[in-house]
């Protein structure tokens, strides 16, 4: 990462109000963002491409399959996300009368998200679309939970984490 990036980086920070010391204080360091994409999959929700570096991209078609082989339907909603579009993500959020504290116990702060990698994604079921901590309950999880590691995902945000980022048992990156 260079210079550029995290002057840019600080920029965004301080427009949003997050505070300087954010990526120290919740253990989160500031994220690469992918250079080489591909679609690995289309979103469950609206059909757009859903990308992720070509290995996290290899890694997750097999993840899917092997589950597919034992009746589990695993269903991508968000992979790659730019800095950009997760700065927009949080100004639409504050626009919306939502405090920056309520936010960033959600998202994570433009340049620290791991979806920036191109190794995150977020996953879903054919039963459970939305992002929230219900889908701990489905078999889908507990699929993941037994079986992501031999694909090399693991679950980034799990209850109590040390990076003040509530339970997100849909989001799991690729090592």
């Amino acid at each position: 990462m260079g210079v550029n990036y995290l002057t840019r980086i600080r920029s965004i920070h301080r427009k949003l109000g997050i505070p300087a010391n954010y990526a120290v204080q919740r253990h989160l360091p500031l994220q690469r963002v992918a250079r080489r994409l591909v679609t690995a999959a289309l979103a469950d929700d609206d059909g757009k491409p859903v990308r992720l570096t070509p290995r996290a991209a290899a890694a997750w078609k097999r993840m899917h399959a092997a589950a597919a082989k034992t009746g589990i339907e695993l269903r991508p909603i968000s992979g790659f996300r730019s800095v950009a579009r997760q700065t927009a993500i949080i100004r639409r959020q504050l626009a919306a009368g939502q405090s920056l504290g309520s936010i960033l116990e959600l998202v994570a702060a433009p340049g620290c998200s791991e979806h920036h990698t191109g190794r995150a994604l977020d996953l879903g079921s054919p039963r459970h679309t939305c992002l929230d901590a219900d889908f701990a309950k489905t078999q889908e999880f507990r699929w993941l939970r037994r079986h992501a590691g031999d694909f090399r995902f693991h679950l980034s945000y799990p209850i109590c984490n040390p990076h003040g980022i509530a339970f997100e048992p849909w989001h799991w990156r690729c090592r």
